[in-house]
């Protein structure tokens, strides 16, 4: 799930999903073999991905040379959310990321927050959806320290996991 020695960011290597799922230490190696001026880095479960998260996603990407998504895996998911999620297993959510055009590289994570894989990493912009207050981001301390910024995207209401699991478990009027 992991390959070594593929391109980030539109560099040199195939880029195909497979191609942008990294093992965290190959990233940050990456990384410092090939920065680009501007990494933008955001962090979340993505079970059932829809267009709230391609939404936020794509803007993300905007306001950088290269995103990174980092993905919860199941463990990390479950209980953070409960049992019975998440509905997509980890290896899934991470192709379907790495399959969109915006996402650069998939790193997965396996602690409660993102904060061991921010201070590894060390992006240049933290973003984090609007349900959340810069000052609350897990890692936004480490980032500014850093000479980063911290940006909170508008939320997509009525577009989360949690409604359209509803939506599918209602039966249909």
């Amino acid at each position: 799930m992991t390959p070594a020695g593929v391109g980030v960011g539109g560099l040199a290597g195939p880029r195909g999903p497979e191609s942008k799922i990294f093992a965290r230490d190959a990233l940050r190696e990456r990384l410092r073999q090939h920065r680009p001026a501007a990494v933008v880095f955001t962090n979340g479960c993505f079970d059932l991905l829809h267009r709230g998260h391609t939404d936020y996603l794509a803007a993300a990407r905007a306001l950088g040379d290269l995103l990174i998504v980092g993905l919860n895996t199941d463990a990390s998911v479950r209980r953070l959310k409960g049992e019975g999620r998440p509905v997509t297993p980890q290896e899934d959510r991470a192709r379907v990321l790495a399959a969109l055009e915006c996402v650069d590289a998939v790193t997965l994570f396996d602690e409660d927050t993102p904060l061991d894989l921010i201070i590894a990493l060390a992006p240049d912009v933290l973003v984090k959806g609007g349900d959340y207050r810069a000052d609350d981001i897990v890692g936004a301390e480490v980032v500014r320290a850093g000479g980063g910024r911290v940006v909170v995207l508008p939320f997509s209401a009525g577009r989360s996991t949690s409604d359209l699991i509803r939506r599918i478990r209602e039966p249909a009027p």
